[in-house]
């Protein structure tokens, strides 16, 4: 296929990856795009895709940069001390057991902190969460657990001393918090969901995609709930009538699924 603009880029990228850039914000999508081939002395969209195709170390720029891997532990942690003291109590008040499914996780910081929080009320032995992203290179740096000091900076003293080990000017994640999470390839547009989950943590993620986009993936998100489950989302991601999905606010960026 002759690549003519920008419509017909979109085209290719879909066949490529199974990304479908339609369901993102155009415009801030494309000025990405634009400014990594400015980036790449790269001059139009017919250029791009010919290389991205022979290029692998272009291709997975373009796949980082376009799945916009930007993660840190504890992110707003005043949230996630409401998760701690009052989401998973209320969630294990109605279950022992809890399915737990973080969605774009990116490099594994989010999955890696729900475990710590999780070591409140669990052995880390028993602890299990399934973690997911679109984006290989961010799940393959995820599952290796080695961070930055940076990255850290939300994670409280003790538990960088209880489940980190230095290494040089990193940290690594030590293995047994590594076995509490399950990475896989996921695409929230075209891939099944999990099901019969208790807690879905999906954050910062959403602001990306159109409004018919979100439409579809919180639709999937109730879907994949228990009854009374909850869906945790970013603090730029506060749910606009959230009713439409069968969900009600519970506490400020947390949504709980109603009862039929």
């Amino acid at each position: 296929m002759l690549v003519k603009d920008y419509e017909d880029f979109k085209i290719e990228i879909f066949k490529m990856t199974g990304i479908n850039l339609t369901c993102y914000k155009e415009k801030q999508m494309k000025r990405r795009i634009e400014s990594l081939m400015k980036k790449n002395a790269i001059e139009n969209f017919s250029n791009y895709v010919t290389q991205l195709k022979s290029n692998k170390v272009l291709y997975n720029e373009f796949i980082n940069y376009l799945t916009i891997n930007v993660s840190e532990f504890y992110r707003n942690p005043g949230q996630w001390e409401i998760l701690e003291k009052e989401i998973l109590p209320m969630l294990l008040a109605k279950s022992r057991t809890l399915k737990i499914w973080s969605a774009a996780c990116s490099t594994g910081e989010e999955p890696y902190s729900l475990a710590m929080v999780l070591t409140k009320f669990f052995p880390l032995a028993s602890i299990k969460i399934t973690a997911t992203d679109i984006d290989k290179e961010a799940l393959a740096k995820a599952s290796i657990g080695l961070y930055n000091a940076k990255s850290l900076e939300g994670v409280p003293k003790e538990n960088i001393n209880k489940f980190f080990t230095k290494e040089g000017d990193f940290y690594k994640i030590k293995d047994e918090v590594k076995k509490c999470v399950e990475f896989s390839q996921h695409n929230l547009l075209k891939d099944a969901y999990p099901s019969n989950c208790d807690l879905i943590v999906c954050r910062n993620v959403l602001i990306y995609f159109t409004e018919e986009a979100k439409t579809e993936i919180y639709t999937k998100f109730t879907q994949s709930l228990k009854p009374e489950g909850i869906l945790f989302v970013g603090s730029t991601e506060q749910i606009i009538m959230p009713n439409r999905y069968n969900l009600a606010p519970s506490k400020t960026f947390f949504y709980q699924k109603l009862k039929i």
